[in-house]
């Protein structure tokens, strides 16, 4: 299989994200896209709906979004469309609040088991309903340090494909395609389990290859 990525890699650098999508569409039977609603967000959903209107979106909701991502995230998933599947964690914020308060810093030591409650946990959960053969995502290089190290094409440790179409697309690149495309944008966007954007929760890099 780490042959085979390879191979994938070569064969898909030079194509374009369009390509790379219908790609990797085409060798799959249940796909899944990942999104959390972030900026440049809609670049990937839209890119995937026009080849596959009916793909599994599936939002990880934390609960605690900002109010303009949950107006964004409600507007794109009415005017695209999307079939989407939510997962939220198995306790309200509330409930947690009282256990454990507000969010917990990074240098907090709970604010791992915080990111497993609200991040992990409802992930893994999608996965296992789902079954997905095939996960895509908008990871994109410069990122983060992790980021910087993969490339198009990766896989999980349970061996399952992973794919970031504009994995090597520019802020610019995705400004030129959704203005091409009428996508809206919202920036005021803040993941909880991460706090510092060049910080990884844990959600992409277990097992990435």
């Amino acid at each position: 299989m780490n042959k085979d990525i390879h191979i994938f890699n070569e064969e898909l650098r030079e194509k374009n994200p369009s390509e790379i999508i219908k790609w990797a569409l085409g060798k799959s039977k249940n796909p899944i896209l990942t999104t959390n609603f972030r900026p440049y967000e809609a670049a990937i959903i839209h890119l995937c709906i026009k080849v596959m209107p009916e793909i599994k979106v599936v939002w990880c909701d934390s609960g605690y979004n900002t109010k303009a991502t949950y107006v964004y995230a409600e507007k794109i998933i009415s005017d695209l469309n999307l079939n989407l599947k939510l997962y939220v964690p198995s306790q309200t914020s509330a409930h947690r609040e009282i256990f454990m308060g507000q969010v917990p810093g990074i240098d907090d030591p709970r604010h791992e088991e915080f990111t497993q409650q609200v991040k992990l946990e409802p992930f893994k959960r999608a996965m296992e309903e789902i079954k997905p053969d095939l996960w895509i995502t908008n990871l994109r290089k410069g990122q983060t340090e992790f980021r910087n190290n993969i490339d198009i094409v990766t896989k999980t440790n349970e061996g399952l494909l992973k794919i970031s179409p504009f994995y090597y697309s520019s802020d610019l690149d995705l400004d030129k395609y959704m203005n091409e495309h009428n996508l809206e944008n919202e920036f005021d966007y803040f993941d909880p389990t991460k706090v510092d954007e060049k910080r990884e929760c844990g959600l992409h890099n277990q097992g990435d290859k």
